[in-house]
């Protein structure tokens, strides 16, 4: 239901308020924090490791997050790679093999800006 919503344009405007303004109350396990990104456990997850990466800003799209030229875009990215190899380390991603994954386009399911850090195989 709610990735319905989010789907929907007044949703992603939502979404995107709602991580710039809100972000502490959202009902997860953080397993990184910044003034720019939080990373947890995906809620859902359709691999062994699936973590989300998310921006603390309204972001639509990668190509948006560049088009910005503001701080925020250089403070994101940085943090990023910060927590994907925080996380590769904490959860012994390197010789398992892992992939950051970011969609867009059609491959978007929510209009929104995120990232999955994965490993292993599908969950069946």
């Amino acid at each position: 239901m709610l990735l319905k919503l989010a789907r929907l344009p007044l949703g992603r405007y939502c979404v995107g308020w709602f991580m710039e303004n809100f972000s502490s109350l959202l009902p997860v396990t953080r397993l990184y924090e910044t003034d720019w990104l939080l990373a947890f456990m995906h809620p859902q997850p359709i691999y062994l490791t699936h973590i989300l990466i998310v921006p603390k800003r309204a972001v639509p799209d990668l190509a948006a997050l560049s088009a910005e030229g503001d701080s925020f875009a250089i403070h994101f990215m940085a943090d990023l790679l910060g927590c994907v190899n925080l996380l590769v380390g904490e959860f012994n991603l390197e010789s398992a093999g892992y992939r950051l994954i970011v969609n867009g386009g059609i491959y978007q399911d929510i209009p929104e800006l995120h990232f999955h850090l994965v490993s292993g195989p599908l969950k069946e």
